[in-house]
């Protein structure tokens, strides 16, 4: 068996999921081959030096984790692409490239965190790119930590607003983008984050059957999609 999950936004003023994702990792991931973490494991990452306690308390959960033997894989959201080699050192757990492929049932799949298939949110996207150039990724890791905060309060203040002026159509992915990586990379399955609308939309490519397998998001219920010889499920639960 394989989990995936993506968008639980941790942070401590949300101790209810956090207590929910703990009880996951002791219930549901133990037994697992693996756990793939697509994006937006927590709400907001200003840089492995600034990890918090709280933080650190999730790094060693996932580092019980790995001892027991399930695969811990790790992606970048766009709350927390600052995470990086330090983290993933004490969470004993790898740092995946997005989109990435794995295999399942002799199948290649794609992993992706979901905002790179936004493209019609022009004004993200360039925000994106700038955010991801590695000359802003070492600026940014360089500034001061209080810095880095102000401007995490700033930009998670930003994103709420606009996407709360968006229309939908906007902040959900762009249906051509979605085929045209699907097709790049040769896969008839995509699993990704981002949207909080967790759903399995069917679809055509070049006439052969596909499908986009969105993960929900943790929030008044938690989430996650299975793997195993009998295909792919994915179903909330509650988090208490």
């Amino acid at each position: 068996m394989i989990l995936f999950i993506s968008d639980l936004h941790l942070q401590e003023e949300r101790p209810d999921i956090s207590r929910a994702f703990l009880r996951f990792l002791d219930e549901r991931a133990r037994h697992a081959e693996a756990l793939y973490i697509l994006g937006d494991f927590f709400e907001v990452w200003i840089g492995d030096d600034g990890m918090t306690p709280f933080q650190h308390s999730i790094a060693t959960a996932l580092a019980r984790l790995a001892e027991t033997g399930t695969r811990v894989y790790l992606m970048h959201g766009n709350r927390d692409f600052l995470l990086g080699k330090g983290f993933c050192r004490l969470a004993r757990c790898a740092l995946l490239a997005d989109p990435c492929l794995v295999t399942l049932a002799g199948e290649p799949v794609l992993l992706s965190h979901g905002d790179l298939l936004c493209t019609r949110d022009e004004a993200y996207m360039r925000m994106r790119r700038w955010l991801r150039n590695p000359v802003s990724l070492f600026l940014l890791r360089n500034l001061p930590l209080a810095s880095r905060r102000k401007l995490a309060r700033k930009l998670r203040s930003e994103s709420r607003t606009q996407t709360r002026l968006k229309a939908d159509d906007i902040v959900d992915v762009t249906p051509e983008e979605v085929l045209r990586l699907m097709r790049t990379h040769g896969v008839s399955t995509l699993i990704h984050g981002h949207t909080h609308r967790p759903a399995v939309h069917a679809l055509q490519i070049d006439g052969r059957p596909a499908r986009r397998i969105v993960l929900g998001d943790w929030d008044s219920q938690g989430w996650a999609l299975e793997a195993d010889e009998n295909g792919l499920r994915q179903a909330p639960f509650p988090l208490q």
